[in-house]
């Protein structure tokens, strides 16, 4: 069998690929792809990042454990820190606005990072390759340079979506490496076709080979990074990086029709994509016409419900009660029909709020080990240690900013997010490995591939590509592609918008399917962004 991967970098998915033909496994090029990514994606990922996986590993007759290696918050910070100084919620869902934008740019936005940590647990405990051939990849790409693609020159061209709001443009300014590293000269962006070299980057992945990950949490790494934190006030400590802790914890399994879906727990959104398949499995879905109005009106209330308890109930487990057996449970998801059918009104409650700014690895391999890697900044920092390369992450900014809130904050607690990498099997047998960047639009996005799949019988390229909605609050979202006639239908009984994009605007859905019977691999990257598939002989 030959293997496959799928993500949105096509640098990236290369080198991953190059692994998988010379012998390496789907760990091997996930973890060697995800490295590669985080130096030619600065604002979605990297070492100053964090991550969560889900695995098959080949030949398993059970769900593996979700390994998760979260960003939490230093232990300086207090619960009621910033609700002085809260501006409003973000109208697009992703934060709270501050005066300064202290929890958006800069370093009191920087939560302790938890990447290098996945990475290591993850090399040690299924990894074929050593450790410095996994990070040559991208310690060359760092330091030979590489080209900027039309995706990441446009996003520095993003102008700021409100006054109070921060764009990507804004964080290269964020701290002198920022801009030494990421602007010409003259202070502009760089366009796409020019090329970019950070040898910075290059410098810190060669000495995490020559010291080892640990030297990230409490070697000469950390203790540069903790000085610059200290510095300018930032809330991680050293005992923060030195007393870092990844998770692993029984991923959520629920049944859906003649299938068993493995997801990841809280405060990620897992949970939440198991609640909307638990309703949506009441439902003969293949008797509607796909995306008609009656579809679009059922889903969108099915998502509507599940958010409604995630708002409600999703926390970092190990900071709250969140009681999860009832959110997953099949009786909830009985009492969410009943409200459905009767029409009866659904009260979505506060939102949670989490940041588009992610990646995405889905790998595949010839023995058929599978993994899911979804790994991010957040929006990015803009806060870059002098020399080292990378910036970190800006995950304060999806904290609840008011005490007593499951998603206020905490010292060393984590926050909610929309990370939802996700495997499908049926029987023993994965037929699905999926994931997806894009904030809590995630979630709904992998359901409707989910379902695409399962309950229309698409291939996984037409599932992907198919126009898409989003209902979590007030307001269902739709892809311009859906036509308006059918949104006036939908209107009737419930607040719509057209996007004003027909591909991207949700999340970037990449996945692969595995035919049950022959084991034929086929795979699909989204068309609204730059990702690419490729089938590895």
């Amino acid at each position: 069998m030959p293997g496959m991967i799928v993500a949105p970098q096509p640098i990236a998915v290369e080198e991953g690929a190059k692994v998988l033909a010379a012998g390496g496994n789907a760990f091997d090029a996930a973890l060697t792809t995800a490295a590669v990514q985080g130096v030619i994606d600065p604002h979605s990922c990297g070492l100053g990042g964090y991550l969560v996986m889900c695995c098959h590993p080949a030949g398993s007759t059970a769900p593996h454990a979700i390994v998760d290696a979260p960003a939490v918050a230093g232990a300086r910070v207090t619960p009621e820190m910033w609700q002085d100084i809260v501006l409003g919620m973000n109208p697009r869902g992703w934060g709270y606005f501050l005066k300064g934008k202290v929890n958006d740019d800069g370093y009191q936005s920087v939560c302790t990072p938890g990447m290098v940590r996945g990475m290591k647990v993850i090399h040690e405990r299924w990894g074929t390759r050593s450790w410095s051939d996994m990070l040559a990849p991208a310690i060359r790409v760092a330091n030979e340079g590489f080209v900027v693609n039309e995706h990441l020159a446009s996003r520095w061209k993003e102008p700021r979506q409100y006054p109070d709001a921060s764009s990507n443009f804004d964080k290269l300014h964020a701290t002198p490496d920022a801009k030494r590293i990421w602007l010409k000269p003259d202070g502009s962006s760089y366009e796409a076709g020019e090329t970019i070299q950070n040898r910075d980057y290059g410098r810190s992945l060669e000495r995490l080979v020559k010291q080892g990950a640990d030297d990230f949490y409490t070697g000469e790494l950390a203790a540069e990074m903790v000085a610059d934190l200290k510095k300018h006030d930032g809330w991680v400590t050293a005992d923060d990086l030195a007393n870092y802790q990844h998770r692993e914890e029984p991923p959520v399994v629920i049944s859906y029709r003649d299938y068993t879906i493995v997801t990841n727990q809280p405060p990620h959104g897992g949970p939440t994509l198991a609640a909307i398949l638990n309703i949506l499995e009441g439902y003969d879905l293949s008797s509607y016409d796909h995306n008609s109005a009656k579809y679009i009106e059922l889903v969108s209330m099915a998502m509507k419900a599940a958010f409604a308890d995630r708002n409600r109930h999703l926390a970092d487990p190990s900071f709250e009660n969140v009681p999860l057996e009832w959110l997953v449970s099949k009786d909830r998801a009985s009492h969410w029909r009943d409200v459905i059918d009767k029409g009866e009104p659904i009260v979505p409650g506060p939102l949670h709020q989490d940041t588009p700014d992610t990646t995405q690895v889905t790998v595949v391999d010839r023995w058929g080990n599978c993994v899911s890697l979804t790994h991010s900044l957040g929006m990015s920092s803009g806060a870059i240690t002098p020399g080292l390369g990378y910036m970190y992450n800006n995950s304060m900014v999806n904290f609840h900013p008011y005490p007593g809130h499951p998603n206020s904050i905490a010292p060393r607690k984590g926050r909610t997010t929309g990370m939802t990498p996700t495997i499908v099997l049926k029987g023993n047998k994965p037929v699905l490995v999926i994931g997806a960047p894009g904030a809590t639009r995630i979630i709904t996005s992998i359901l409707q591939v989910i379902v695409n799949v399962l309950d229309f019988n698409m291939s996984v390229t037409d599932a992907v590509i198919s126009p898409r909605f989003d209902c979590q609050g007030e307001m269902i979202f739709a892809h311009m592609r859906i036509p308006q006639m059918i949104l006036n239908e939908v209107a009737k009984k419930h607040a719509v918008t057209r996007l004003p994009q027909s591909y991207g605007g949700m999340a970037l859905v990449h996945a692969i399917t595995i035919d049950e019977h022959s084991g034929a691999l086929k795979g699909a990257a989204d068309a609204g962004a730059d990702g690419m598939a490729m089938l590895v002989p």
